[in-house]
């Protein structure tokens, strides 16, 4: 990816940062969080993205002497203290889960380990790097879950570069949906900085610009006789555009070649497709694909199949790349204090949901012997045992005693020391097919979209207790 100046970030985060520079708090260490307190979509899980264009980021990341000369006339930092930033590198430590594995509420999804001033800095790229593909990638895994529910299978390609948050957007949001599991991209900038197979059909202004559609349909095919799919809808479906379709693939097979598919983008896409499909088979071209199109998601997905629709792909655009629907158009990730030269630090507020965990802390996760996700554990040391209770985070009255048949790993991994990667990036096919992998793990009630059973991550008896610690340590500054 491209590189990034330092300047994408808050004004706050700047001006904190002189003024730990000023009072002599810059170089002490801290410990940063990073999680989100609800799930997208009212589901079960998310699908972690965009750790591997972080870690690029962040390798790279400095005050070029334009930038220094931008913030200059700001006329809010010293010369002493922008002269220290022409200096400045990301030196820190981050432990993180790997990218395309399932992630849950209230449980460290990063910890960042570094030089105060270096970890508040790079607090808004963070959020805002993981945050959105984080979401986008789970909508993707939810629309690839609804398409392959069908008996005849399903794809999803991403189509939504002009519907997408502007340019940066829509490149992130195709990369993300590949994690997430689409099998392409219509955006061809996204496949050249990603390698992702770039897809597209025709516009209906490509066969409103000839005398007939027959016309557009065979000039198109005759330009790209390997690949061409039809949009059927431009002057009626099943009158004209599915005749028309069915001359042009006659027409391909006497030249030795196959039409590729043809494209949906309005109408009842389940009775089309039933309708294409059966008249297709029935004209010997049972290898051409149906695409659909037109403001697709997850549920309209799951509709076209529960009613006999019978789509082959599934462009989703707008809803995959603005990550709309219920639950979803942003996720609240945060990134909070947790530790400042060794002493535990958190956020007490009026809203025990809002609270931060204090320390430096682990995250286990527990598999049964078949592999199935049943549980993760915060604590502050050794990983959890047979018989210990745990909490859950939000309500400290709910609490479950851990099974010996539990099988514990440690869920995250350091990703980078002394702000370098600890080992080469990986190809986005490697975290998609860990994503793919991921998801089959987790159980059936959790992976519905609808309703899912809660996956639960819990507090330690360590970790609980140094809240509480922390906590009553605050109240009683306050006389409380």
């Amino acid at each position: 990816m491209p590189s990034l100046s330092p300047l994408l970030t808050d004004l706050y985060q700047l001006t904190m940062m002189q003024g730990y520079h000023h009072h002599g708090l810059h170089t002490h260490e801290a410990v940063f969080d990073l999680y989100f307190r609800r799930l997208p979509f009212e589901g079960g899980y998310a699908v972690w993205a965009g750790l591997e264009p972080l870690l690029d980021s962040l390798e790279g990341l400095h005050f070029a002497e334009a930038d220094l000369a931008y913030l200059d006339t700001l006329n809010l930092f010293s010369p002493a203290f922008l002269e220290a930033l022409r200096g400045w590198r990301f030196s820190g430590q981050i432990e993180a889960f790997r990218e395309g594995r399932v992630v849950f509420a209230h449980e460290p999804l990063l910890t960042v380990t570094a030089p105060l001033w270096e970890a508040q800095l790079i607090e808004t790229l963070l959020l805002n790097t993981l945050n959105f593909q984080t979401l986008v990638a789970t909508k993707a895994a939810r629309c690839v879950q609804a398409a392959q529910a069908s008996p005849y299978g399903g794809q999803v390609v991403e189509f939504g570069a002009r519907r997408a948050q502007g340019p940066d957007g829509a490149v992130s949001a195709a990369r993300a949906a590949f994690v997430g599991g689409a099998t392409g991209t219509s955006n061809v900038e996204a496949g050249r900085q990603f390698g992702l197979p770039v897809t597209g059909t025709h516009a209906h202004a490509w066969v409103e610009s000839f005398p007939t559609e027959l016309h557009a349909f065979r000039a198109y095919a005759s330009l790209y006789p390997d690949s061409t799919t039809l949009l059927l809808d431009t002057v009626d479906t099943l009158r004209s555009g599915l005749p028309n379709a069915l001359t042009v693939a006659r027409e391909l097979r006497e030249q030795g070649h196959e039409l590729r598919g043809v494209r949906l983008d309005s109408g009842d896409l389940a009775y089309l497709s039933r309708h294409i499909r059966a008249a297709l088979d029935e004209a010997g071209f049972g290898g051409v694909q149906i695409v659909a199109s037109n403001d697709l998601s997850e549920s309209v997905i799951a509709g076209v199949i529960a009613e006999g629709g019978r789509i082959d792909v599934y462009g989703v655009g707008t809803q995959l790349t603005t990550a709309g629907g219920t639950g979803g158009g942003a996720l609240g990730g945060v990134f909070k204090l947790a530790a400042l030269q060794g002493v535990p630090k958190m956020k007490l507020t009026g809203d025990p949901a809002k609270s931060s965990l204090p320390g430096s802390k682990h995250v286990w996760r527990a598999t049964d012997e078949a592999g199935t996700l049943m549980l993760d554990v915060l604590t502050l040391g050794d990983r959890p045992q047979a018989g210990q209770r745990v909490s859950d985070p939000t309500n400290p009255l709910r609490s479950t005693v851990l099974e010996a048949s539990m099988q514990w790993a440690n869920a995250r991994e350091v990703v980078m020391q002394g702000g370098q990667r600890t080992s080469a990036p990986e190809s986005l096919r490697d975290v998609q097919a860990r994503a793919k992998a991921e998801l089959a793990c987790l159980p059936a009630g959790t992976r519905r979209p609808l309703n899912p059973h809660t996956y639960r991550v819990s507090l330690g008896g360590d970790v609980a207790a140094l809240r509480d610690q922390v906590a009553e340590g605050l109240r009683g500054h306050l006389g409380q």
